[in-house]
């Protein structure tokens, strides 16, 4: 165990020596080795080392391998990827030798594979051994910043030290080798505000960093290598900027604000701005306004627009000109946001002068209440029962005409003068309507009396009083029933009383019969009901089956009423229980008021005056018609004929040559009045002929001819054409006469004498169609 380890030792001590340049010659190994070594053959290494980037020539001796191996054909080769580029082995001796200035910072460490083979034969005399040629660092980078440019913020009025951000700088050298990566830092544009401590953080140097002042500020870091090698430094720039926080006031842009409102401006609408400059970000800026105590409070307020951060005066109450013509008062503008420590100065707040002035316009009436209520006893006329006054506020000071609407007044119950007096044209009915609820206008007049457009209303509330004017009644309808065998004393019904005037809690209502000649008897009970007993009892059924009993009702009031209401007591058969088993209906008493029979004599009296004016226009007519037509009721003249044409076929029955003849001038004789025939003269159609006969040719031209001769004698004729219609078809027609008027039963085969005996239903149609050879004859 000694012996290996005294061997391993020796190793390590022939490796480090290769590594310092030693001359491998120098320490022969296999002198020191004790004879008591192993005797396994083995390579005697596993590790080299080498400085980077040296400053020798070319190549750079890096140690030796070397193998127990003993062989005169023996040789070293080396394998790997860097092996015959970057690192080479003598073959006899094993030196292996760097040919390239390494880098620790592109490679740290390289693995190899040693072998020891036969030159002849190329095989291996000792198995592939692995080792690695580590690279020493030196001090040969300057720091590097992460990043070029960084972006960092702080709050302004921030306290001296704050931190402002962490930036880094890295070495590449190996972190292991004592103040190889360490970083100095530096400031090198910048100081006066910021500073940097030796870990990369910035922090400030002043508490007065402002803003409105400076926003941003461009900071210049250095970072150095712990050594302080000159040039070995890096930089990297550092933007800062300042978060807005709210350390200012809002100063008004002006120290007064004049507004010109007309005096009709609504309540609560803007009239005017007053606005303010405030430096902080609009996230910061929380202006309030108000309205210095005292002056206009109670008229007009100033509310902040937190899109615009200004100030906005409405008005609270209506203004006036006549009254007050301007108005002037201070308004104040703070930030009760703001965080008093950031402060510069002590002024806390801002003022402004405001001045409003108001401007006259046209107004409409002014009542001089807001609404009138007046009372008014029905039944009567009072000569005046209120009086309303509306005056025209502005400086004209115009006369002012009142009316009351039609919408308000339907029943046009009331009436206003000129002066706002309002009378009653109708007695009012409380019980009918108890309140009457008008709209009064008020127009204000120019000069000449018309109206100029600007009006106003008001409300006009009459109650109309109570007076006793209706008399007691049955508060319900009452059907009250008695056996015919009733005993005396029985009790028929209780009947009460109301009124439908006002009633008062004292109300006494007195009951009687107002004759006393029936089989009844009446009982006041002295609590606003009386009862209704049988007096004699034993009612007849067979001769009265309803008895109908007057009852008096009388109320307390003043003056006191007195209503007559009638029971109809209907008499019934009962059982020996008393029980009913058969009652005559009461027809119900069917009363009209007098307001209905004024309705039913007036739809009356409507008809009436309606049938005689249609009447009186017709008459009228039938006058004007007998008297003669006027030139623009002539029109086209309609003359019937009972003759038919000639039908398709009939040719000869008109000739036109008639009438052409006529129309080149033939002599006409003149026709005398007395001979005019009728305006409607009758053409009395021939009589039939039969089948196999046929009419004249001329037949239909020579009626023609003697009608036209007619029209032309006619000189009171007016000078228009004339329709004839006809209703014969002419001989030569296959349908013949196509006209009813002519038609009857003797063309037809069936006899209809059979109708006679079916009786007397059938009579009138058994007439109708009967053949009558007299008839025939005539026609």
């Amino acid at each position: 165990m000694l012996v290996a380890t005294l061997g391993t030792c020796l190793g390590l001590l022939a490796a480090a020596a290769a590594a310092t340049g030693a001359n491998p010659a120098q320490l022969d190994t296999s002198s020191m080795m004790s004879s008591h070594r192993r005797q396994k053959r083995d390579w005697i290494w596993n590790q080299m080392h080498i400085d980077e980037e040296k400053n020798t020539l070319l190549p750079h001796y890096v140690g030796k391998i070397k193998s127990s191996a003993n062989s005169k054909n023996a040789k070293y080769l080396l394998k790997g990827d860097s092996a015959g580029k970057v690192f080479r082995v003598n073959e006899k001796t094993g030196d292996v030798y760097a040919f390239e200035r390494l880098d620790r910072e592109k490679i740290s460490e390289y693995h190899l594979v040693a072998l020891i083979v036969d030159k002849n034969t190329n095989k291996n005399l000792e198995p592939p051994s692995s080792f690695t040629i580590k690279v020493h660092d030196v001090d040969d980078n300057l720091p590097v910043f992460t990043r070029q440019l960084f972006n960092a913020s702080v709050p302004e009025m921030s306290p001296a030290g704050t931190s402002v951000i962490h930036v880094t700088a890295v070495d590449a050298d190996d972190p292991t080798v004592a103040d190889h990566t360490a970083v100095m830092y530096h400031i090198r544009k910048g100081d006066d505000k910021f500073s940097i401590n030796d870990f990369g953080v910035i922090s400030t140097k002043t508490a007065h960093l402002d803003r409105e002042t400076q926003a941003k500020y461009e900071i210049v870091v250095e970072a150095r290598d712990a050594q302080g090698k000159q040039g070995e430094s890096g930089t990297a720039t550092v933007l800062v900027t300042l978060q807005d926080v709210n350390d200012n006031f809002p100063i008004f842009t002006q120290a007064k604000y004049t507004f010109a409102v007309p005096e009709d401006i609504r309540v609560g609408s803007p009239l005017g701005s007053v606005f303010v400059e405030d430096p902080d970000e609009p996230q910061n800026r929380m202006t309030k306004y108000s309205i210095v105590q005292g002056e206009y409070r109670d008229t007009f307020t100033i509310e902040t627009d937190p899109t615009r951060n200004e100030g906005i005066i409405k008005p609270m109450k209506p203004l006036d000109y006549e009254r007050i013509r301007q108005y002037s008062f201070t308004v104040e503008a703070t930030d009760p946001t703001i965080n008093l420590r950031y402060l510069s100065s002590s002024t806390t707040r801002n003022i402004t002068r405001i001045i409003i002035n108001v401007t006259d316009v046209d107004e409409p009436p002014v009542f001089q209440q807001p609404f009138y209520h007046f009372q008014l006893r029905e039944n009567q006329k009072k000569p005046l029962i209120g009086s309303v006054l509306a005056t025209d506020p502005d400086a004209a000071r115009r006369s002012i005409g009142y009316s009351i609407r039609r919408t308000s007044d339907k029943g046009q119950f009331f009436r206003i003068t000129k002066q706002g007096n309002i009378y009653n044209e109708k007695e009012l009915d409380r019980e009918i309507y108890p309140w009457y609820n008008l709209t009064v206008e008020a127009k204000e007049l120019d000069s000449s009396g018309n109206p100029t457009g600007k009006e106003s209303i008001v409300q006009v509330h009459i109650e109309v009083l109570d007076e006793n004017d209706n008399a007691p009644e049955f508060a319900q309808p009452y059907e009250p029933k008695v056996c015919e065998n009733a005993a005396p004393g029985q009790l028929v019904v209780r009947i009460s009383a109301i009124d439908k005037d006002i009633t008062p809690q004292d109300v006494r209502f007195r009951f009687s019969l107002s004759t006393e000649d029936s089989n009844f008897t009446l009982m006041d009970n002295r609590d606003n009901t009386a009862n209704i007993t049988v007096k004699y009892g034993q009612f007849d059924r067979e001769r009265v089956k309803v008895h109908f009993l007057p009852v008096l009702i009388s109320d307390n009031g003043k003056p006191s009423l007195t209503g007559t209401n009638t029971l109809a007591v209907a008499v019934c058969k009962c059982n020996e229980r008393g029980e009913f088993t058969f009652c005559e209906e009461v027809a119900p008493q069917v009363g009209v008021s007098i307001q209905a029979l004024v309705a039913i004599f007036l739809c009356i009296l409507t008809i009436t005056v309606i049938t005689l004016l249609i009447f009186l226009r017709r008459r009228l007519r039938k006058q004007a018609r007998a008297n003669g037509k006027s030139v623009p009721e002539i029109h086209e003249q309609l003359v019937t004929y009972d003759e038919e044409g000639g039908g398709e076929m009939d040719t000869t029955s008109y000739d036109v040559s008639v009438l052409n003849s006529v129309r080149r001038g033939g002599a006409q004789p003149p026709r005398t009045p007395d001979t005019r025939p009728p305006q409607y003269a009758q053409v009395q159609k021939p009589p039939r002929r039969g089948p196999g006969v046929h009419s004249a040719p001329g037949e239909m031209a020579a009626m023609i001819e003697v009608k036209k001769d007619e029209a032309d004698r006619d000189g009171g004729g007016p000078p228009y054409d004339t329709l004839h219609i006809y209703g014969y078809e002419g001989a030569e027609s296959i349908a013949e006469s196509l006209s009813s008027l002519g038609t009857d039963s003797s063309a037809s085969d069936i006899d209809y004498d059979f109708l006679n005996d079916w009786g007397p239903r059938f009579k009138m149609l058994a007439e109708l169609y009967s053949s009558d050879p007299r008839e025939e004859l005539l026609y």
